[in-house]
């Protein structure tokens, strides 16, 4: 195979498999999304989604959040972890979108970033998921695919950000991005993978990535 033959069989597969693509973190606007992500870090989207309801029925915007003390909203979302620094992001932030932004999500990567907690995945999810402009936010399940499809040399996430958004049509990237997260969930994990349901890999798959899989089986 070609790699743009590798590239259209990945995009023809997921798009086979996931026609309709939920999006993981439950939301209902730009600001609970933004929300949900911020604490999504270093957590599951499971456990977030069950906590996002306690925080938005209490505040679901940034007045009612900034009535909210920086320890109440702490002892909320403390399940999900890092809460101290999560709980002075979303106070911090609420504060800012009032202040600079008339209480809305901006919608430019410059402005998202300039928010507390918010770095460049979280913004691009919220660009992509929130309002349609194409991004292409790289977390451990597309990074960990695009290296096992010799998509990317692996090295880091920004590298792989650049390569995705090289190789994959502009007009597919919002799709795509979740389509390989919930691939990789699914069938292309980090542990207890299992290549014989991982189509992709086992047709495209980087070869160093298939002989260490092999060696590993055979002990």
């Amino acid at each position: 195979m070609t790699k743009q033959e590798k590239v259209n069989f990945v995009i023809n597969t997921l798009y086979k498999l996931y026609p309709e693509i939920p999006v993981p973190l439950d939301h209902k606007d730009p600001y609970t999304l933004l929300i949900a992500v911020l604490m999504s870090a270093q957590s599951t989207d499971v456990r977030v989604n069950k906590i996002t309801p306690l925080l938005f029925e209490r505040a679901d915007n940034p007045y009612d959040m900034i009535k909210l003390s920086v320890e109440e909203i702490r002892e909320i979302i403390k399940p999900v972890g890092l809460s101290p620094m999560k709980s002075k992001g979303i106070h911090g932030l609420s504060h800012i979108l009032i202040d600079k932004h008339n209480g809305e999500v901006p919608k430019t990567y410059e402005a998202l970033e300039e928010l507390p907690a918010v770095g460049h995945k979280t913004a691009a999810v919220v660009l992509s998921q929130a309002f349609g402009i194409p991004a292409f936010p790289v977390d451990t399940h597309i990074h960990r695919l695009m290296y096992r499809w010799n998509l990317t040399n692996g090295k880091n996430v920004v590298q792989t950000e650049k390569d995705a958004k090289r190789i994959f049509p502009e007009e597919l990237w919002n799709d795509l991005h979740l389509q390989i997260i919930w691939y990789g969930r699914q069938y292309s994990p980090a542990r207890g993978w299992d290549l014989e349901k991982d189509i992709i890999t086992k047709t495209i798959g980087r070869k160093s990535v298939l002989d260490d899989y092999y060696k590993k089986k055979k002990k």
